[in-house]
């Protein structure tokens, strides 16, 4: 988990920066309310711990530009001055909980973690309710934004180009757009273009009459009729042959079809979704991909980022393919540890979620326990390498009180004030790295 932690004042930021990273939280650090909203449009944190008063845009204002943005992040406010309406008013912006100056850190901790857990069950009822699809978007800025735009294009019917590299869930996307537009109820029609021989993709998508061709035996609607009340998905549309492209346009023009062998011109009602992993700008100025085509299915543009460049995505995305894959699989994995995880973040996944999703459902099937280890993922040399510098923290950790105990000769709170730490989070350190006398 990441926390934000905003403050002007460098000592209190750096020194409760310090405190939660002894936690085992990671943080990001904000001298001010622009620059913590930078970085909140930048990257997913789990919580903020705001100073109320800052020069320049303050906690109430950083506060009120969260509510603006839509941005979810529970805030813990602090205040040197401790006002009563100071801490309404917080509350009132959405403020989790108000602490004065000066604090006691580990009373910081003990309402952070509850601030974090109660967000974590809210996340949970969320998630339940949530149209299928709709979870595995991820909360990362990039993904908030391709969200907001799905909500405001699946009422309309503008054709819609998805790009992205492949197992990014760009049909997914897709899909969810169609629940969310007024076609839910008519079908849902998924055509990989790249997948079809270039001999049948005419007949698939327009359909023929009986005798149109050899073994034409009966007569057969196309994809676009299929479709029709609905919406069609054409995936892979770049690897579309360039005479079928004049075709598709006539249809996309005139809404109507004409099956193979036919002479009647059939009205269709599809909305059409076509995506993509290739660059159809390169493609149109090298005569690959008709530029009349391109601007009819280039209306409304959605670029998927990959799952390398949404870090933040990948702890819930990992539990919510967990819950998935155990219905599936009938497992009861429960989740993965740190060092498991760490790994995950550390690899650049070129298969993007369908990757994520393969490698779950193979460590689970193998896994003895209900908790997937960094052995069980079977990630390549270079990850497993990153999750154990990870781990090196903790033995840089033990050697710090190691050599703070031997300069106070032992005394417990002596090494702790110098650490900056209470007593009883040290003595918690000293039980957990089996440090002895």
């Amino acid at each position: 988990m990441k926390v934000l932690v905003v403050d002007d004042e460098k000592n209190i930021r750096e020194s409760v920066e310090r405190y939660l990273r002894l936690e085992g939280l990671e943080t990001a650090g904000a001298e001010n309310g622009l620059s913590a909203q930078r970085l909140l449009s930048e990257q997913a944190f789990a919580a903020a711990i705001v100073d109320l008063r800052m020069p320049g845009l303050d906690g109430l204002g950083l506060l009120a530009w969260l509510k603006e943005q839509g941005l979810r992040v529970p805030v813990i406010m602090i205040s040197a001055y401790g006002e009563i309406r100071d801490a309404v008013e917080a509350m009132k912006l959405g403020a989790r909980d108000y602490v004065v100056k000066p604090f006691d850190p580990e009373e910081l901790v003990v309402r952070l973690k509850r601030v974090l857990e109660s967000r974590r069950l809210e996340a949970e009822v969320e998630l339940a309710a949530a149209p299928e699809g709709l979870e595995v978007l991820g909360d990362s800025p990039a993904m908030r934004e391709i969200r907001a735009m799905v909500e405001k294009v699946a009422g309309t019917p503008s054709t819609v180009l998805i790009t992205g590299e492949s197992g990014t869930g760009k049909e997914v996307i897709a899909r969810l757009i169609h629940s969310l537009s007024g076609r839910a109820d008519g079908p849902f029609v998924p055509v990989n273009v790249g997948g079809i021989p270039e001999t049948l993709l005419e007949s698939e998508l327009f359909g023929y009459e009986k005798g149109a061709f050899t073994g034409a035996d009966r007569r057969k609607p196309g994809m676009f009729e299929l479709a029709s009340t609905g919406t069609l998905f054409l995936d892979e549309i770049g690897d579309m042959p360039l005479p079928l492209q004049v075709k598709l346009l006539r249809v996309l023009a005139d809404r109507r079809v004409q099956r193979l062998g036919g002479t009647l011109s059939i009205p269709v009602d599809a909305r059409v979704i076509s995506a993509t992993n290739r660059d159809l700008d390169a493609l149109v100025a090298a005569g690959r991909f008709r530029e009349d085509l391109f601007y009819r299915l280039n209306v409304i543009r959605l670029s998927v980022p990959p799952l390398r460049e949404r870090s933040g995505d990948l702890a819930p995305l990992v539990g919510r393919l967990i819950r998935r894959l155990n219905a599936r699989l009938g497992k009861s994995v429960r989740g993965v540890d740190a060092q498991a995880l760490e790994a995950l973040r550390g690899y650049a996944f070129p298969g993007n979620v369908r990757e994520l999703e393969n490698l779950l459902e193979r460590a689970m099937i193998f896994a003895d326990s209900d908790t997937l280890g960094l052995s069980d993922t079977s990630l390549p040399a270079g990850a497993a390498r990153a999750a154990t510098a990870a781990r090196s923290l903790d033995s840089l950790e033990r050697e710090a009180i190691v050599n703070a105990l031997r300069r106070w000769e032992g005394s417990r709170t002596r090494t702790a004030a110098e650490l900056g730490i209470s007593r009883r989070t040290l003595l918690n350190k000293i039980k957990e790295y089996g440090i002895t006398a």
